[in-house]
Formats: C-alpha cells, sequence, structure tokens
C-alpha cells in the first residue's frame, strides 16, 4: 500500500469502515501509469558543447537540434529536400533579388521553464519567442568572445552592417555591443524581424535558416545569466529539454512540457510503402511522441553493436564497418537480423573524409612548389582503394573533390588526381624538390636537410587505429616519418581550431543539400572555424564567393568546379571518401528513417510499448 492511499484510508475511518475500505479498493483499481517512452541511441564521438554559437561538430548539432528552433526546417520524409516554416507563421518573404528577407515568428511560442526568467515578484515567469531574440542569437555569431565557427558563414552573405560593427569595436578593444542598430538585422516589431544582405545569396534561407547551429534562438537573459557556461545550460523553444549531462558519456533529454502543439504530417515519396504505411499511422499525432531520448557515448565499435544487439539501444546509429560483411552482406540484412524484425536503413551520407594539412605548419604548409609537392606526394602515396576495402569494408567511395554526392554542385563527371595511387610518382615528386635520403637512414631529410617528421593527430577508437596502421603502410612506403599523436576527439577539435595540429582526419557533413558548406572547408576567412587547414588563396576565396552569389545552373556549376581544382593542385587536405552509412532499427521503433539534413528524428519516432516489452520479456520500455 503506497503513502497516499494510506493517508486516504486514516482520514476515512471516522466515516466508517465500509467507506475507507471502499477508498482502498478504488485505489488499488486505477491503472499504473505506462513506463515513459524513450528513444536509446549513441554516439560513436562525444559531444562538445550545447552553445549553438560554439558548435561545428555534428554530434553536438544533433543534441542541439533537439532543444532549440531554427526559424525553417526539411520535413523529415520529403524526397528531394523540402523547406517549410518551423516557428515562423509563413515562409519568409524574399525581395530585392535575394537580398531582403522578412520573417514573421509565430505568436504563442514559448522557451522551457528556467530561473533566467524572472516576473516582477521574483519568480519564474513563461517566456515567449519573439523577433528580438533570432536579432540577439544571429547577433551572438559576431560577438568575438564566442569564437562562433559559423560567422563565416554570416560574413559571406554580408549582413549590412554587422561585420563593420564588429570590426570597429575589434579595434577599439571594446566587448560586442548587442544594442546598436544595424541595417542587416533588426526586429521591425514583436514578431517581425528582416535580414538585410550586401549582395545577392539566392540559398540564405536552405543554408543557414535551417541549421540550428547559425539560427537556433536563445534568449539574452539565459546567456548573460549563465555566461560562459551557457552552453552547460541550453534553454531553447524546441520539443526537448536536457534532463541530465555526464561529458562523454551519457546524455538524456525529456520532452520540453511548453513545446507548442506540433502534430505528424509527413509526406514520404509515394513509391515507399513502409514510410507511407508509417506516416498514416502517425499522422495527427502530437510531437515528440517519445517523452525521452537517452543519448550514450559509445566510441568503439564492439561495445557499441553489442550494445544494439542485446537490445540495450533501440537505433543504431552507423552500422561499424567492421560489423558490415556479416551484418549487412552484399549490402543486404542478414537473414537472421530480418527475422527479427530489425529495420536496415542504408543512405549516402552527403559528407566527406579528409586528412588536413595545417597550410600555417612550417613542415607541411606553405605555398611553395616544394610544399605543394610534399603535400601532393603524401596525397599520392595513400592507397584509397584499400582504405575502403579493408578499413570501411567497402562502404565508401572515392572522393574526386570535396562536394559530397547528393548535394548541389556534385559532378559525377569531375575526376581529378585526388583518387590517385602511385608510389612511384611520390617519390618521384619528392626527389625532385629536395626530399631525399640524406644520410642513408631509410627516411627522407626536408630540402634543408633536417629530419622530416609529419605528426598526424588521431583519436584511440578502433577505426582510427585502423586509419593510422594504413598511413604508417604507406608512408613507410616512401620513405617518410609519421608519428602519430592520440587525443580525444573533442581535444583534436579544439586544438585544431586553434591551428595546433599538423595533420589530422575529420569527416564534414552537410546540413542542406548544397555544395557550399564543402567549398567553405578551403575559404581563407574561416580558419578556425570549417576551415581546418586553415588554407587561405586569394583566386580561392574569389570563387568561393563568386559562386555563392550566382543561382543553381551551369554558371555556377563551372565555378564550382575550378575552386575545386585549385583545392585539388594545392592540396589543403587529401580528400579519401564519401561514406555511405546504414542504420538499423529494432523492431519495436515506428516511422524510422534517416534524413541526413534533419538532425533530430527522434522528434519523428515512436515506440510500441507492448512489442518492446513483449520482446524484453516485460522489462518495459525505460532506459
Amino acid at each position: 500500500m503506497n503513502t497516499s492511499t494510506l493517508r486516504a484510508w486514516a482520514a476515512g475511518r471516522a466515516a466508517g469502515l465500509a467507506l475507507a475500505c471502499g477508498a482502498v479498493v478504488a485505489a488499488a483499481a486505477d491503472p499504473a501509469p505506462p513506463p515513459p517512452k524513450v528513444i536509446r541511441y549513441a554516439f560513436l564521438i562525444a559531444e562538445s558543447t550545447f552553445d549553438p554559437a560554439q558548435i561545428s561538430d555534428l554530434y553536438s548539432n544533433t543534441v542541439v537540434a533537439g532543444l532549440f528552433d531554427a526559424p525553417l526546417e526539411f520535413e523529415f520524409l520529403a524526397q528531394p529536400a523540402r523547406m517549410r516554416p518551423n516557428t515562423l507563421a509563413a515562409m519568409p518573404e524574399v525581395a530585392d533579388d535575394f537580398k531582403t528577407y522578412t520573417f514573421r515568428v509565430r505568436p504563442g511560442i514559448y522557451f522551457a521553464d528556467d530561473a533566467a526568467f524572472k516576473g516582477p515578484d521574483g519568480g519564474m515567469k513563461r517566456r515567449e519567442l519573439v523577433a528580438e531574440d533570432y536579432v540577439y542569437s544571429l547577433k551572438r555569431h559576431y560577438d568575438p568572445k564566442w569564437k562562433s565557427p559559423n560567422l563565416y558563414r554570416l560574413e559571406n552573405a554580408q549582413l549590412l552592417g554587422l561585420s563593420e560593427l564588429r570590426n570597429r569595436l575589434l579595434a577599439q578593444k571594446k566587448p560586442f555591443d548587442y544594442d546598436t542598430p544595424v541595417e542587416g538585422l533588426k526586429a521591425l516589431d514583436r514578431y517581425t524581424f528582416q535580414v538585410k544582405l550586401a549582395r545577392t545569396a539566392p540559398r540564405f534561407l536552405l543554408t543557414e535558416m535551417t541549421d540550428p547551429n547559425v539560427a537556433s534562438a536563445l534568449a539574452r537573459e539565459v546567456v548573460e545569466r549563465y555566461g560562459d557556461k551557457v552552453g552547460e545550460h541550453p534553454v531553447g523553444t524546441g520539443p526537448f529539454v536536457l534532463k541530465s549531462w555526464k561529458r562523454s558519456s551519457r546524455i538524456v533529454l525529456a520532452r520540453n512540457p511548453n513545446y507548442r502543439a506540433v502534430f505528424y504530417d509527413e509526406h514520404p515519396p509515394a513509391s515507399d510503402s513502409r514510410l507511407t504505411a508509417a506516416a498514416a499511422l502517425l499522422k495527427g499525432r502530437r510531437l515528440p511522441l517519445v517523452d525521452e531520448v537517452a543519448i550514450s557515448i559509445i566510441e568503439e565499435p564492439q561495445p557499441r553493436w553489442l550494445s544494439f544487439l542485446n537490445q540495450e539501444q533501440d537505433v543504431m546509429d552507423q552500422l561499424p564497418a567492421d560489423f558490415a560483411n556479416t551484418v549487412i552482406p552484399n549490402n543486404q540484412l542478414a537473414p537472421n537480423l530480418a527475422k527479427k524484425g530489425m529495420l536496415m536503413v542504408r543512405y549516402p551520407r552527403a559528407d566527406v573524409s579528409v586528412s588536413f594539412f595545417n597550410m600555417e605548419n612550417p613542415v607541411v604548409g606553405g605555398y611553395t612548389p616544394d610544399k605543394v609537392a610534399l603535400r601532393r606526394a603524401i596525397s599520392l602515396a595513400v592507397d584509397v582503394e584499400r582504405e575502403i576495402r579493408l578499413v570501411r569494408r567497402g562502404q565508401a567511395i572515392p572522393s574526386q573533390s570535396p562536394v559530397a554526392p547528393g548535394t548541389w554542385g556534385y559532378n559525377p563527371e569531375f575526376k581529378s588526381e585526388m583518387s590517385d595511387f602511385s608510389r612511384a610518382r611520390a617519390k618521384a615528386l619528392l626527389d625532385l624538390h629536395g626530399y631525399k635520403d640524406i644520410n642513408g637512414d631509410g627516411w627522407r631529410e626536408t630540402p634543408d636537410g633536417q629530419p622530416l617528421r609529419i605528426e598526424y593527430a588521431t583519436s584511440p577508437d578502433q577505426q582510427s587505429r585502423q586509419l593510422v596502421e594504413q598511413w604508417q603502410k604507406n608512408m613507410t612506403a616512401i620513405g617518410i616519418r609519421m608519428d602519430f599523436k592520440t587525443a580525444k576527439w573533442p581535444e583534436n577539435l579544439k586544438a585544431s581550431r586553434a591551428g595546433k595540429l599538423m595533420m589530422w582526419g575529420v569527416g564534414w557533413s552537410a546540413s542542406a543539400p548544397d555544395g557550399d558548406t564543402f567549398l567553405a572547408l578551403g575559404y581563407g576567412p574561416n580558419k578556425g572555424g570549417a576551415n581546418h587547414s586553415r588554407f587561405s588563396l586569394p583566386a580561392f576565396d574569389a570563387l568561393y564567393e563568386q559562386q555563392a552569389r550566382l543561382p543553381d545552373g551551369p554558371e555556377r556549376q563551372a565555378v564550382m568546379d575550378e575552386a575545386k581544382k585549385l583545392m585539388v593542385a594545392y592540396m589543403p587536405y587529401k580528400l579519401h571518401v564519401h561514406r555511405i552509412f546504414t542504420d538499423l532499427a529494432q523492431p519495436w521503433v515506428v516511422g524510422y528513417q534517416r534524413n541526413v539534413f534533419v538532425r533530430q528524428f527522434f522528434k519523428y519516432v515512436d515506440i510500441d510499448g507492448a512489442l518492446l516489452a513483449q520482446r524484453q520479456g516485460g522489462k518495459g520500455a525505460a532506459p
């Protein structure tokens, strides 16, 4: 008998034993509440922060997408990708040849409750989302305090007056002033804000205003309350709130009780019978469909796979390549797993895996012929086909340029030496430019006779170790000594943004179906952000800016191809592969699909609690 029943029983004794007994029977008859619905899955790389203005990694962005709201979003099941209003009353008004954008925020949207929102009596009050929140949040990228890795995206769009304000205050050594009016970003009334650009930007909505990293709304009160710790206290208007967080170990999101009324209304291709049936089943249901999202950080592939196999995870995000031959032989789900009712979703990631050379490093950087020759020789010595076969288990295709399939600007006819493998050519380049084995120890020296040692940053996970093994073999074969410095991924990211790494291998994923984000890897003003290589070439920057202004069409494609050629010629990156991923879902997961441009799929997915309890022997839906 629980405490509340005991109290009811005691209070009713004076009214007679029969009444008391009736209260007990009635209480006992009340059905127990159902266990919470929880989606459980794992990241293979740890998060960094939950402040949108400071994020450049996929995993933190995935969490942030569930906590905050950009004005626009991509439909979950639409193919090809299609935008729709998220917090807006309608699609923005576009004028002045794609230079003026007017956004109208829908009234009645509220932030999650937080102590930062105080009423006149000192108590907490509900805080409505207003236009000024988007104005303030976009300005945060210009504030040097936050070191936004996405500032280049807004500066490239040239919001009138903001870069000038930033530069003036930097020169005066003053803090950023959020209250100084600027022409390019202002609230017109409580629910309307306007963005004015100095130049045509036909994809501004597609690439910037759908991305939670760039356009999420934060309340100024929250940022001012938590200061440098704001990334640990994310308070947004999204479907979830941060319930608990053990850094680099476990993240739990819970349903946001203040989340507005949004109902499932997705439209998959008519040819996809599975998704059509799921969309019909879920239509009209209020989002999010689950109560919690529990994300574990499991870096090693075997424990991650076993966790899914043992029904400790509901979704396997990115099947480890090590298991591809047994789990998806010939790219088909293994019969024993299909018999259990598991779902396989296979898709190109719209990403590129690269190894960057720090162009400011005295060993591998620089633009002189000898430095270019060193990087090109290293690239030629990398056996990409062997990497795909042995490390990636066939789940990738070679990269010819940074622009990935599935994004505008990918040209299947574009061929470069980026995927070429020739140790003979690599050795000839090194010999020609003075990188020779002078003392006869089998290792090459620099042209000025100093030992040639390349330092490559890596992580302690199994796939990184396998890639290190390939690098070691490839470099030894041409007489280059390569040392490996191991650190956790977030530590390497921090060091990379500060320009402290000589080489590092990373993946870069598109947040929108456009190739601009991949060319941004070489855009000079973005050093310390997407541009890990710190590449800075005026000719490339001019091409990047030119393609950003052009509408989609043959002219833009030609400019993008020219930019790709410069990246290949100067080799600030060794482009490896475009990956093909496979996700798996347990049979009790309803409506799962992977849309690479919708980070937080978990808003749209349900759990069949009865089936889960049956399969797990009545354990229930809680993790």
